[in-house]
């Protein structure tokens, strides 16, 4: 059970049990889940959490210690991360797991990484007192939604990418996936990814090319086809519905998720989709990115890095998948 929150200090009563759920922001990774975190960390008395199955997290903020990227927590394995993901979503940190960690991680250095640590205690104590619900942002979490919906009550969001929007962000951002993290789960690979068996194994080595990018592509979004059939009351957004129409997208998505959508919130999310060039920056506790961009020139950002024939390729690869989230007109 999650603590019960204190009066706040202007004698108000904290929210009810029900509006307190937290909010899981899922997904493929680079499809906007920090930006759309961010956006809905704008409504009043919530705050954010990034990645905390990512297997680098500050361990303070999530003591698990993921062993992987993806990994696919159930029940039948849950042994190892429940309570510390309870600890976490009841915004309780673990200053000593986060101390004995400092000395074995080269980055930060210590003076840093306790000054880290201070301030993201600070944060988290400071949502438990106010009883905060939590916007969590993790496309790592993706394999493990179904697990957070059932032990935690939490309410789930999955961003869906245009293929080659993806991988051009993959690309552009320098990042490489080891399907090792697929290989070393047999039941995720006898089970929910043994379509992509053959194809996960012959990708012996961490490759940044098109091929593989766009296989991860289809990886995760057969995933989430499968999760969109299994809970049709969870919240499937793509990127670039989002992105297109901001102003109208966004407060029906409050609404859905029982967050306000006040003045303050709509001034911000002006903030966060403008025709500025895109802009990262991190609150001073260092537990919120937000990620500032011209929400509307994302969309198609693809067709200027990637050559026509490499799009080309990946419609081919990522077909016919692609086609039950994306028609013609989206190449």
């Amino acid at each position: 059970m999650l603590d019960q929150p204190a009066p706040f200090a202007d004698g108000t009563a904290p929210p009810a049990a029900a509006e307190r759920s937290p909010i899981l922001v899922t997904g493929a990774p680079r499809s906007g889940s920090t930006w759309l975190g961010n956006v809905l960390s704008l409504a009043p008395n919530v705050g954010f959490v990034h990645e905390p199955f990512n297997q680098h997290c500050s361990l303070g903020l999530c003591r698990a210690g993921f062993p992987h990227s993806f990994v696919h927590v159930t029940e039948a394995n849950e042994a190892r991360y429940l309570a510390p993901m309870r600890d976490t979503l009841a915004w309780r940190f673990s200053p000593g797991a986060e101390l004995r960690a400092i000395p074995t991680r080269a980055r930060p250095r210590p003076p840093r990484a306790l000054a880290r640590l201070l301030r993201d205690y600070a944060y988290f104590e400071q949502m438990r007192r106010r009883g905060a619900r939590m916007i969590v942002k993790d496309p790592i979490a993706l394999f493990s939604a179904d697990w957070l919906a059932r032990r935690f009550g939490a309410k789930v969001v999955v961003l869906i990418r245009h293929p080659a929007g993806f991988v051009a962000s993959m690309q552009a951002a320098g990042f490489v996936m080891n399907f090792q993290a697929f290989r070393r789960q047999p039941s995720l690979m006898e089970g929910r990814l043994a379509p992509f068996a053959d194809e996960i194994r012959a990708a012996a080595e961490p490759s940044p090319s098109l091929e593989a990018n766009t296989l991860l592509w289809r990886i995760l979004h057969h995933h989430i086809a499968l999760l969109a059939d299994e809970h049709p009351d969870w919240i499937f957004v793509r990127h670039e519905d989002l992105s297109r129409d901001p102003l109208g997208g966004f407060p029906p998505l409050f609404a859905k998720l029982g967050l306000p959508y006040t003045p303050a919130v709509a001034d911000g999310l002006a903030q966060f989709t403008s025709d500025q060039p895109a802009l990262g920056r991190f609150s001073i506790f260092g537990t919120k990115r937000r990620t500032m961009r011209s929400s509307a020139a994302s969309i198609h950002a693809f067709r200027s890095r990637l050559a026509p024939d490499e799009i080309a390729s990946i419609r081919r690869l990522a077909a016919p998948l692609s086609e039950r989230f994306y028609d013609a007109s989206d190449w």
